[in-house]
């Protein structure tokens, strides 16, 4: 078979929904210095993300949470795998444009005060990720579950099976699901995953109708039945906005 059918054929089955995106995903998190959160964006704006897709770096989104302490910035980035995440970042710290770029922002003090990456692989049930805008922006959710002791397989199930279905019965779009592909630290018994809601109080109601879903109610009492599939206290939930320069809004 021709290679550009071959290659046709792959991007028609991944948009078409029918087979899992192999691609390797990262999510960033940067914790801005006091003071520097709008100076951080800006660099972002103006020039880190046209130098991420100069060198190979698929920019999917950019939220900041919308209750924001702790001045962050949560992006989401994708690459064809590992080794190409490795040669992109080694390029673009190398590139003499961010050299100045980097130089010049940081004359003042540096930016940000910490970062935290985590590496992805979306699971076979999660959507195609992509960036994608709706006019007004919508807001969106960070969920993390951690999985209590050997039953990620099961919460993936459930979701799987059961979840998915039910949060599109109740208005939720869903943006992407994820595991980790490292077990460091216990993050492989981890499920992240990315809904988006009209506002935050259409994300309220939309789980108020879930979770008293009688069916709902059935399924997590049947796949409960050994014990929960989450660790006590182990559900994060963050809703974000996405930033003026995010490519998913």
């Amino acid at each position: 078979m021709k290679t550009w059918l071959l290659a046709f054929l792959s991007a028609f089955t991944l948009c078409s929904g029918l087979a899992q995106d192999t691609r390797f995903f990262e999510m960033r998190t940067y914790y801005a210095a006091p003071g520097k959160l709008d100076n951080l964006l800006a660099r972002f704006r103006n020039h880190t993300t046209a130098l991420f897709e100069k060198h190979g770096i698929v920019n999917i989104g950019y939220w900041l949470p919308l209750t924001n302490s702790e001045n962050k910035l949560v992006y989401l980035l994708a690459y064809p795998s590992r080794e190409a995440r490795e040669k992109s970042w080694k390029e673009f710290g190398a590139d003499p444009t961010w050299q100045e770029v980097a130089k010049e922002s940081e004359k003042n003090g540096k930016l940000v005060a910490k970062v935290e990456s985590i590496y992805l692989q979306a699971t076979d049930f999660s959507p195609p990720v992509k960036p994608e805008r709706s006019e007004p922006a919508r807001v969106f959710e960070l969920r993390i579950y951690q999985a209590s002791a050997g039953k990620l397989d099961n919460l993936l199930a459930r979701f799987r099976d059961h979840t998915t279905a039910l949060f599109k019965r109740h208005g939720m779009g869903q943006f992407g699901y994820f595991v980790p592909t490292e077990k460091k630290d216990g993050a492989g018994e981890k499920l992240i995953y990315i809904l988006s809601h009209k506002d935050a109080e259409a994300c309220a109601t939309s789980f108020k109708a879930f979770r008293s879903d009688p069916e709902w109610v059935k399924v997590k009492a049947d796949s409960e039945v050994s014990g929960s599939l989450t660790v006590k206290d182990g559900v994060q939930s963050v809703l974000m906005a996405p930033t003026d320069f995010s490519p998913t809004k």
